[in-house]
């Protein structure tokens, strides 16, 4: 099916607010490389890369702008962005990658501080990068949460404009099938599970991230890649807080992942960091415009179609050279299964964290206690009147093939919760096996300010067993355009 790609941004409070999509139909890489967190040494989850060819384990702002090419259509655009990859665990324990539909899109939002609608929005300085999101959390902690997100308006109010908060809400997980309309960005803040996926998602699933677009207009970098930006009171827009006073243009985040590859197949979704419920994805981004070209774009890049092809100073590059473009991997991670079937562990050897406490770097041993996650409900996208654009309200991606017309189900992400101490924190010694022993489960119970921590052991008793090998049943693959219809 051919359609055409349209966008619409409407006026807003103190003017249009301009944007442009940067198409990255390209990976450039899939490996466990991420030059942030894991400088010069493999990283310790797959990511799915997008950007220059320049990109390694220590890349530099100087790697990137000097590469051979980029995976994204704008040639003069060599920055490299960056997410977790995301896998299909099957009933036997296999796991196996989910391919990307489409690559990647990273829009540049350039939305004016709330305080001076006319203020100038700074582009990115040379060396920049920053992250979004957090790797290690596993849990949902603004408000309710098997409620949707309160009007923005109350967010003040509610005191749920803390950095934490808005870090939170700055993730989204869109329900894809274009027999309806579609769900509004950022709409709901985890993975939906599988039945729900199946039942629901008949072209997949959209992963969306907002990055921070405040800045303390110095430091290019902080030693959590966090600390020198900071989000707007709104996420996506607002009023930026005291002390990151200058606006940069605001990184948004979508990929879509072929989920219903798998419909009807035994298993479970989870991202390459181990995260089956979502609230630990995030995103890397390392600046790689040249400076002055970068602001030129800010300042004059604004028609209202967000279409990088409306862009005069744009040089576009074709689909092909996006897909040719890669990247040099690192000898040590030559030879490293990371697409297709690629065994009975996530890549790395990266343990499975339930939550609801913060994950570990490390294998933990057995997962403590299974966290609760909000009901899985649909909203549309509306239409956008007096505010900003937001991506996905009135676009959603098409497809190739033929969308299943399996209606809609109730059901309910119904996952047995251990509530998150609010008080002191649980121990942090982890129970060990004795050799007599063996460690079943750990539980926590919070007694006034008191975390108590049980730990059910097990007799362990050896035999000896014969194993067969079960071959994980291969997924349907469908092939889809990376294309968007827009509905007034």
């Amino acid at each position: 099916m051919k359609t055409n790609t349209a966008l619409a941004v409407l006026a807003a409070l103190g003017g249009a607010h301009a944007f442009w999509r940067m198409e990255c139909h390209g990976q450039v890489g899939l490996a466990r490389i991420d030059p942030l967190v894991n400088p010069d040494e493999v990283g310790q989850h797959v990511h799915a890369i997008h950007g220059s060819s320049g990109f390694s384990m220590k890349a530099t702002y100087d790697d990137l702008i000097n590469a051979d090419c980029t995976s994204c259509a704008v040639r003069q655009d060599k920055s490299v962005y960056w997410a977790p990859a995301l896998y299909f665990q099957h009933a036997n324990g296999t796991f196996q990658y989910v391919e990307q539909v489409g690559g990647m899109l990273a829009y540049y939002f350039l939305n004016p501080d709330r305080n001076d609608p006319n203020g100038k929005i700074t582009a990115f300085p040379r060396d920049f990068r920053m992250i979004a999101g957090d790797s290690l959390r596993r849990n949902y902690s603004v408000g309710d949460p098997k409620a949707v997100d309160p009007e923005k308006s109350l967010w003040a109010s509610l005191g749920q404009t803390s950095q934490l908060d808005l870090e939170q809400r700055a993730l989204g997980f869109n329900c894809l099938d274009y027999n309806k309309d579609p769900e509004g960005s950022l709409f709901r803040h985890y993975l939906p599970d599988k039945e729900y996926l199946d039942a629901n998602c008949h072209n997949g699933i959209r992963i969306e991230i907002m990055f921070p677009s405040c800045w303390n207009g110095k430091d290019v970098d902080s030693p959590d890649h966090k600390s020198h930006v900071a989000y707007p009171d709104l996420t996506m827009d607002g009023f930026c807080p005291k002390g990151f006073e200058t606006r940069l243009p605001g990184l948004f985040y979508e990929t879509i992942w072929e989920t219903n590859a798998f419909a009807g197949i035994p298993g479970r979704f989870v991202l390459a960091n181990g995260d089956v419920h979502g609230f630990g994805y995030h995103a890397d981004f390392m600046m790689g415009w040249d400076v002055d070209f970068l602001q030129q774009a800010v300042d004059t890049c604004t028609n209202s179609s967000g279409r990088i092809q409306d862009c005069p100073i744009f040089d576009i590059q074709s689909r092909d050279e996006e897909e040719s473009c890669q990247m040099q991997q690192p000898r040590i991670l030559a030879n490293e299964l990371v697409a297709g079937l690629v065994g009975n562990t996530l890549p790395g050897g990266v343990p499975i964290q339930d939550g609801p406490g913060p994950a570990t770097m490390k294998n933990p041993g057995p997962a403590t206690a299974s966290v609760q996650v909000p009901t899985v409900t649909y909203a549309p996208g509306v239409k956008p009147t007096d505010t900003a654009y937001l991506p996905g309200q009135v676009l959603h991606e098409t497809s190739s093939s033929a969308s299943t017309s399996t209606s809609a189900s109730s059901a309910e992400a119904e996952i047995n919760a251990l509530a998150q101490p609010a008080t002191t924190p649980a121990p942090t010694s982890l129970p060990v096996d004795d050799g007599k022993y063996s460690v079943v489960r750990t539980e926590y119970i919070t007694e006034g300010n008191v975390v108590n921590m049980i730990v059910v052991k097990e007799a362990v008793e050896y035999v000896t067993v014969t194993t067969t090998t079960v071959t994980a049943p291969k997924a349907r693959r469908h092939l889809h355009r990376h294309g968007r219809r827009h509905h007034h």
